[in-house]
């Protein structure tokens, strides 16, 4: 019987994506679901400063995060990844193959971090959270973003009620935010990215887990206390 290993599975699937993800990268962070990321992150962590881009894809997003004054960056489990993200934009950006649960950084040496969509596709992310709560100088920041009830990507874990092994957890924004606030961060910040058919004016009324249930994405703001 062969053991299912998440990592190995993960580098592997996040591998054959390169061309997929590359395709896309670019529309996500302009005009899509992340192109509120850099805003929000320009809001909570100084200019100059180091951020990580944890989960950095091709790298696009370590481009702007490099463009808009930071000393940017990237790291992601998938080899491929990176190597597309040095091809691109090492001009910009340092890039390096690692994974969450192992960052190759000192203690307290980032002022900020980035991770989008990264904790959902961790097997452990209370242990991911950690790693990355030590990289992090005290009172630093972090951006997360966790994917929405409504996001699509999400049927990536469908088929673990067949018993199948998957690489995406379910891992809604409201427990993440129980588990950062658990275990050492304050959030301090947040913002909804929603699809089309969901009325803005309708959101300002709901509370906060109503808001977060018409999410595609939440994206967090937290301090690391």
């Amino acid at each position: 019987m062969t053991t299912f290993n998440w990592h190995k599975e993960a580098h592997s699937q996040w591998n054959e994506k390169v061309s997929f993800w590359n395709q896309k990268s670019e529309n996500m962070w302009k005009s899509g679901s992340r192109k509120g990321v850099i805003p929000l992150v320009q809001q909570h962590i100084k200019k100059d400063g180091i951020v990580i881009d944890i989960g950095c894809g091709d790298g696009y997003g370590t481009r702007l995060l490099a463009e808009a004054g930071y000393k940017a960056f990237g790291v992601d489990l998938s080899t491929e990844m990176v190597e597309k993200a040095k091809e691109l934009h090492q001009d910009v950006a340092t890039f390096e193959a690692a994974d969450v649960m192992d960052l190759p950084f000192d203690d307290n040496v980032a002022d900020g971090v980035v991770l989008i969509n990264v904790l959902e596709w961790t097997e452990r992310p209370l242990e991911a959270l950690n790693e990355i709560k030590r990289i992090v100088k005290p009172q630093g920041n972090a951006c997360v973003g966790i994917l929405g009830p409504t996001a699509q990507p999400r049927t990536n874990s469908y088929r673990r009620l067949y018993g199948e092994n998957v690489i995406c957890n379910t891992m809604m924004p409201w427990e993440f935010e129980q588990l950062a606030s658990e275990n050492g961060w304050e959030v301090i910040g947040g913002k909804g990215v929603y699809k089309k058919g969901v009325n803005q004016e309708t959101i300002v009324s709901l509370s906060p887990n109503l808001k977060q249930s018409l999410t595609f994405l939440w994206l967090f703001i937290l301090k690391k206390m």
